[in-house]
């Protein structure tokens, strides 16, 4: 069925942008000039730019597991994963657009006027209703990532494991916030080894019986 191929491939990608989102961020003290190269960099752009890819394609993918099985009980467990995915992405993306587009002029601007005064407003930036609605957001993903889980371990058509993995990772998104980059580096892995599980059992519901016997 190519909606099943087509969410396993937005899968990967996701999955992939998850790991190099914290590889290519720069990590630095944000209340000095430092931050500031930091959130100037190029580096800072392009890596949230990828988690903003990375989160947009998973409704996509979980479109993929919906479909397969649409005809059966589970369709409204799958169907409620796809809606409070695509909810929780919603209200997380503003925030990462705030962090992406928001800290990098703030960082160009303290750059030009050397000085580390103007590299407090990322607090600002980071808090607030923002900040809220991307907590919320996070937790709306977490909960659909575990009705991903519950479906695969119910469904009788894929390997009951398969969604435990994502479920793990995203669960874990609001912790690894706190930890270092080798940990949020090791964090992405575990979304991207979920977002694979996921990819090759929809991957492999699209190949013949013959062909896997074979």
């Amino acid at each position: 069925m190519f909606h099943n191929r087509f969410s396993a491939i937005t899968l990967l990608i996701s999955g992939t942008l998850f790991v190099l989102y914290p590889a290519i961020r720069p990590f630095s003290d944000e209340s000095s000039l430092e931050g500031a190269t930091a959130f100037a960099s190029t580096e800072w752009l392009v890596a949230h730019i990828f988690a903003i890819i990375g989160f947009t394609l998973l409704p996509l993918g979980l479109l993929g597991l919906h479909t397969s099985l649409k005809d059966t009980a589970l369709k409204s467990l799958t169907y409620s994963a796809v809606v409070l995915c695509s909810l929780g992405i919603g209200l997380t993306l503003p925030f990462y657009g705030g962090e992406t587009y928001g800290l990098h002029a703030i960082g160009l601007e303290a750059i030009t006027r050397q000085t580390d005064a103007l590299v407090s407003l990322a607090n600002v930036v980071r808090s607030g209703p923002g900040l809220i609605m991307f907590i919320i957001g996070l937790l709306f993903l977490a909960t659909a990532s575990i009705i991903v889980a519950i479906t695969f371990w119910r469904s009788g058509k894929y390997q009951k494991w398969s969604g435990i993995p994502f479920a793990l990772g995203i669960s874990l998104y609001i912790p690894q916030f706190f930890a270092g980059q080798p940990l949020r580096i090791a964090h992405g892995v575990l979304v991207f080894l979920g977002c694979v599980s996921i990819a090759v059992a929809l991957w492999r519901r699209d190949i013949p019986n013959h062909e896997k016997k074979a």
